[in-house]
């Protein structure tokens, strides 16, 4: 089943053309990897899909409706967004702002519920913040508030879970942790979404990648129909090393292609 399928998406600014008729569907169960070299559309695809911009045409339909014709409370119950570098401006405690994830499920004159404590627990509990719940959260490293804005989108209980680069500034321990509970999000008939450089990363924990060059889809599929040398060379213009074993693929750059043009 398609939480999400998105048809012909195109986008421009200032007359230059930043996404072509992209087409993607997102199953449930599936951590679907969106990846390509800087420039390639990846953020502004996410951008899209969550409505935070809107496409100059195509559709989006997000379970068979078009996400156009959804509430902003439908939206927001459905669709958590993790930005890329996410970072917390307000001088609020840890478990503060895990809280706010709750607000689409409540009313403005409601106070939190049992439920609502429950879920914000166990969302901290989920991305290791718990010790931080007492600390103003823009006194935390810039690694620690990506968990932690990670920790506010599972309080929410999203269907689908949109991250841009979640793992840029993790180190390996956090790194596998966030793709871990994102890939655990996806089995459980949810889905989530994330843009990755990490090729690695993204052959071992999505079920299938979709590869954008040049604001174009260049190819989508398994990770073992994607990441193949040659459409690394061609796509990143990078010579490497692709292997398979029981953990899956590992991808490691070499060198880069002479006389490859970004």
């Amino acid at each position: 089943m398609n939480l999400l399928s998105g048809k012909n998406i195109s986008f421009s600014i200032d007359g230059i053309s930043i996404l072509k008729n992209i087409d993607v569907d997102v199953k449930a169960g599936e951590l679907i990897g969106l990846i390509g070299p800087n420039g390639a559309g990846k953020s502004t695809l996410l951008r899209l899909l969550t409505q935070v911009a809107q496409p100059d045409g195509g559709d989006i339909l997000l379970n068979g409706k078009n996400i156009q014709t959804l509430s902003a409370e439908e939206k927001s119950r459905l669709i958590g967004y993790l930005t890329q570098g996410a970072r917390a401006h307000w001088p609020f405690t840890v478990e503060k702002i895990v809280e706010l994830g709750r607000l689409p499920w409540q009313r403005w004159w409601q106070d939190s519920s049992v439920e609502d404590k429950q879920k914000v627990e166990y969302a901290m509990a989920l991305t290791e913040t718990v010790a931080y719940r007492n600390r103003i959260v823009t006194t935390l490293s810039g690694g620690e508030q990506t968990l932690v804005m990670l920790a506010r989108i599972f309080a929410a209980e999203p269907q689908l879970i949109f991250a841009d680069e979640p793992v840029a500034t993790l180190d390996p321990y956090h790194q596998l942790h966030v793709m871990e509970i994102l890939r655990d999000h996806a089995r459980e008939k949810k889905s989530a979404v994330v843009v990755l450089h990490d090729l690695s990363l993204a052959a071992r924990f999505c079920d299938r990648l979709y590869l954008l060059n040049h604001g174009a889809l260049y190819c989508h599929g398994t990770p073992q129909e994607v990441l193949t040398d040659e459409n690394i060379a061609t796509v990143y213009g990078v010579k490497s090393v692709v292997s398979c074993s029981e953990s899956g693929v590992s991808v490691t750059p070499v060198s880069r292609v002479k006389d490859h043009h970004p």
